[in-house]
């Protein structure tokens, strides 16, 4: 049952992906639809005395459907075209009634639904004189102007539902486009600002370790080489997400894992390489976090940690995660500027820092340290929170 039901969800969207691309083929489906229905009274059995069921009245009830196939494009002609052939209809021919007025309904909600104001304006000051008129041609009953009013205001109000619905889907659509721009944009100013920010701060010790420590100086080198390659890495993990699930051209090699609490002491090791002294601990019992929530981690971390090798001057920093039943709690605190430095670090990293919190249901404060001497981050997730989308 399960292969039938995917084969089946496969066939609809590879319809409506059909249907999208091709829509004069759905007009074309709709107009074959209302031919069948306008066919009903031509075939079906008549009472005595009925008008008759001949060729030229069924040609004549073709051409009132036939404009259908062009609703989309030219609907206000494609409506006074249905309205011209059924007047004809009504004067020329004494042949079989329609219960509903199909091909007018079809227009009607087609206008409703993708015209602009005015020409809806212009389709209900033509249907005010036409209804009356065509009620007056056939059956003169009050009952049929109302039923015959009723059923066209219904068909209104359905294609204005089908245009507000059409609209709050392209809404949510670009809402969720934002979203996802915002994410990769986080993402991909965490990933470079962080390797870029090594890797200057490596290379400008390079050159002096030559001359005084060659040791020292491979070992810079050797830092910026593994800097790169895990930026690249990243990277590769990020283009393999936004390809659907590879990373290279030719979808062979496998993605890199999502960094995580995991990755944490390689992204130390790779800090304290640029020559600081990054300290590392946890508080309480460590309990396992959702995928979402270690990649959050990571990413705050990585960030606090760029901004120190960036503006903070520092010599140590403290990187610390405590956990408590419902929340874990990441400490980024470093001996640098403090207070001097504030105004270097108002670019998008705390924002971005910020902005992983909440999506979590969290805070983050970022400041000086209460002694002035040095800064913090410090960032609170609840763990039972499940993410918001985007993040």
């Amino acid at each position: 049952m399960g292969g039938i039901g995917r084969d089946v969800r496969e066939w609809w969207e590879r319809g409506r992906a059909l249907t999208a691309a091709n829509p004069l083929l759905v007009d074309i489906g709709i107009a074959l639809l209302v031919q069948g229905a306008v066919t009903m009274p031509f075939v079906v059995p008549r009472a005595a005395g009925s008008p008759p069921a001949t060729w030229g009245a069924y040609g004549l009830s073709t051409l009132t459907v036939l404009p259908l196939v062009w609703r989309r494009r030219v609907p206000v002609a494609v409506l006074f075209a249905v309205l011209a052939t059924t007047a004809l209809y009504g004067l020329v021919m004494d042949g079989p009634g329609q219960p509903l007025p199909y091909t007018g309904l079809v227009v009607v909600y087609t206008i409703a639904a993708l015209s602009p104001a005015w020409k809806r304006a212009v389709t209900g000051a033509v249907l005010v004189v036409a209804v009356p008129v065509g009620v007056w041609l056939n059956t003169r009953s009050a009952r049929e102007l109302t039923f015959s009013v009723f059923v066209i205001a219904a068909a209104y109000v359905f294609g204005r539902l089908t245009d507000a619905r059409q609209r709050a889907h392209r809404v949510e659509a670009e809402q969720a486009a934002a979203r996802e721009r915002a994410r990769i944009a986080r993402e991909m100013h965490d990933i470079l600002s962080h390797a870029v920010s090594l890797m200057i701060v490596q290379a400008e010790a390079g050159p002096v370790a030559v001359r005084t420590a060659p040791e020292r100086a491979e070992a810079a080198f050797d830092a910026i080489s593994a800097t790169g390659r895990d930026a690249m890495a990243q990277l590769r993990h990020m283009l393999g997400v936004l390809r659907d699930g590879t990373d290279e051209a030719d979808g062979t090699e496998p993605r890199e894992p999502q960094p995580g609490l995991a990755t944490l002491p390689g992204l130390l090791d790779r800090v304290r390489g640029s020559g600081l002294d990054v300290v590392y601990r946890t508080v309480g019992d460590a309990a396992p976090v959702a995928d979402g929530v270690g990649v959050t981690v990571h990413r705050v971390v990585q960030e606090a940690l760029t901004n120190v090798v960036r503006h903070a001057e520092a010599k140590a920093v403290t990187v610390q995660l405590a956990y408590t039943r419902d929340e874990l709690e990441v400490t980024v605190t470093d001996d640098g500027r403090g207070a001097r430095a504030v105004s270097r670090r108002g670019g998008h990293g705390l924002v971005g820092i910020r902005e992983r919190a909440a999506a979590h249901g969290g805070s983050a404060v970022a400041g000086p340290r209460a002694d002035g001497h040095g800064f913090e981050v410090r960032v609170r997730i609840p763990l039972s929170v499940p993410a918001k989308a985007g993040t």
